[in-house]
C-alpha cells in the first residue's frame, strides 16, 4: 500500500473510530430544517436521490460534482440530513465548542461507511485546495489534533490546571453577548474558564456521538441548498475547533466566511516522530507583524479592552465594531504593509486558490484603510494575548486561552470574517 493511500485509510478510520456510532441528527426544534425530509419503516433503508456527476468538471462545477458523489453514497434519510435548506437558521448554526448536533446541521462522520466517508473527504479535497499549506491540509490536521485531545481525556493523560488568570472578556466599550464564544469574566485578574469545555455528562472514551464530545468522528458535513453550478447554496462543514463555510452563487464562490479556526494541543509529535503545529503558520504570520511594529507603534495598536476569546465568534454575526481601533496600515512602512498581507493569507489560504487569490487583492487594494490592534502581549504565548486584523471587509482574530485538557498550555481560537461576504452576503444581521 502507498504512503498516501495508508494515510487516506487512518484518516478514514480515525474519523469513524472517535465518536462510536450515532448518526448525524437534524434538529428542526433548534432551528435546523431540512430541505427534503424522508422516513424509512423497519429496517430497510430507502435509496437515495441519483444526482448527477461530472468526472471532468472544472471550477466551482468540479465541487458540485464532488458534491454529488458523496450524496449518491447516501441512502434517503442520509441525503434529507445533508441536504438542508440555505436558511439563516442553518447557516449561522455552528460552533467552536464539541457540542456535536446540538449546535450544527448536517451528517456526522462517525455514521459513515468508508467508502461515504471517502466520497466525503474528496468534497473537502475539491472546495479547499489539496496542496501543501491549503484548506484540506488545515481541516485534516485540525481533526487530527481533536483526536489527540479525544485520547488526552479518554486516558486522563491531559496537564495539570494553569496557574495564568487573564481576563476572559472585553473589559472596556466592547462587548461580547452570552453565546458559545462568550467568555467567562470580564476582570482583567479573574480566573478564567474556559469556553469550550463540553457541556452536560462527560463524553466517554472521547466522544459522545450526536450529543457532542471531541475526536475527528464528531464532525458534520452539511450543504445547504442543493449543490449547484448556477444556483446559490453553501458547504458547511464542522466540528470543534472548526467551522468551514464556503458560500456559491451563480458558479463562483461568493463567501469564504466565516472561518473559524482552533486548535489543542497546539502542538505534538506522534509516535513516528512526525511533529504537527496546525496552527503555526497562522501564529507565525502575526507575530512576524506585531515584532516590526516599533515601540510608538506599538504604542498606537495596543487596545484598552482584555479578551479571552475572539469577538466575533459564533452567535456574533453582523457585531463589526462600529469604530476601528489600532494603528492604521496606510501609516506603516512597505515592508510592514507586505507583513500585514502575509499575516492576513493563511485564513484566506484555507479556501480555493483562485478564490484565495481573488479575496487577497481585495484586501490589498483595502491594505491603507486596514488597521491592526493587540491585547496582552504580543507573544502569542499566554493567557490573553489577543491580535486582530480589521479592514473595510477583512476581518481576522487571534486569541490564546488557557488549555481545557491540556490545562497547562494555552491554545488558539482564532475567526476569520468578511465585513460584506459572511455567507455570500446573503443575510442581513443589522
Amino acid at each position: 500500500m502507498s504512503k498516501e493511500r495508508t494515510r487516506r485509510a487512518r484518516s478514514r478510520r480515525a474519523w469513524r473510530g472517535i465518536a462510536g456510532v450515532a448518526a448525524g441528527v437534524v434538529l428542526v426544534g433548534g432551528g435546523f430544517v431540512a430541505a427534503n425530509a424522508a422516513t424509512t419503516t423497519g429496517d430497510a433503508k430507502k435509496a437515495g436521490v441519483h444526482y448527477p456527476v461530472d468526472k471532468k468538471a472544472n471550477g466551482v462545477a468540479s465541487v458540485v460534482s464532488a458534491a454529488n458523489t458523496f450524496l449518491n453514497t447516501l441512502d434517503s434519510d442520509q441525503q434529507a440530513a445533508t441536504v438542508l435548506d440555505f436558511s439563516q437558521a442553518n447557516a449561522t448554526a455552528w460552533s467552536n465548542l464539541p457540542c456535536g448536533s446540538t449546535c450544527r446541521p448536517g451528517i456526522q462522520f462517525s455514521s459513515l461507511s468508508d467508502g461515504q466517508l471517502a466520497a466525503a473527504e474528496n468534497v473537502l479535497k475539491v472546495a479547499l485546495g489539496s496542496g501543501k499549506d491549503t484548506g484540506y491540509e488545515h481541516v485534516l490536521e485540525t481533526l487530527k489534533a481533536d483526536d489527540v485531545l479525544a485520547s488526552a481525556q479518554s486516558t486522563g493523560s491531559g496537564s495539570a490546571a494553569p496557574t495564568d488568570g487573564a481576563s476572559s472578556a472585553p473589559s472596556a466599550d466592547a462587548s461580547v453577548s452570552d453565546s458559545a464564544s462568550a467568555s467567562a469574566s470580564a476582570s482583567a485578574d479573574a480566573s478564567v474558564t474556559p469556553t469550550d469545555v463540553p457541556t452536560g455528562a462527560p463524553p466517554s472514551g472521547g466522544g459522545g456521538g450526536g450529543l457532542g464530545g471531541y475526536g475527528s468522528g464528531v464532525y458534520f458535513l452539511a450543504f445547504l441548498g442543493t449543490p449547484s453550478a448556477d444556483g446559490t447554496w453553501q458547504l458547511h462543514f464542522g466540528g470543534h475547533h472548526l467551522a468551514v463555510n464556503v458560500t456559491y452563487k451563480d458558479g463562483k464562490v461568493a463567501g469564504a466566511s466565516p472561518f473559524f479556526t482552533g486548535v489543542e494541543p497546539t502542538s505534538w509529535t506522534d509516535d513516528d516522530g512526525t511533529t504537527h503545529a496546525p496552527m503555526a503558520k497562522f501564529r507565525d504570520g502575526l507575530l512576524k507583524l506585531t515584532s516590526s511594529l516599533s515601540t510608538a507603534q506599538l504604542a498606537k495598536a495596543k487596545l484598552s479592552e482584555s479578551f479571552g476569546d475572539v469577538l466575533l465568534g459564533p452567535g456574533e454575526d453582523g457585531q463589526f465594531p462600529a469604530t476601528k481601533e489600532g494603528i492604521k496600515a496606510g501609516s506603516l512602512s512597505a515592508k510592514q504593509k507586505k507583513l500585514v498581507l502575509e499575516a492576513i493569507h493563511p485564513w484566506v489560504a484555507d479556501v480555493d486558490d483562485a478564490t484565495a487569490k481573488q479575496l487577497m487583492k481585495t484586501y490589498a487594494k483595502e491594505l491603507d484603510q486596514t488597521y491592526v490592534a493587540y491585547s496582552g502581549g504580543t507573544g502569542l504565548d499566554a493567557q490573553g494575548d489577543y491580535v486582530r486584523i480589521d479592514g473595510p471587509s477583512v476581518w481576522v482574530e487571534f486569541v490564546c486561552q488557557n488549555g481545557v485538557v491540556y490545562r497547562d498550555q494555552v491554545h488558539y481560537h482564532t475567526v476569520y470574517r468578511d465585513h460584506t461576504r459572511d455567507y455570500g452576503s446573503e443575510f442581513s444581521f443589522s
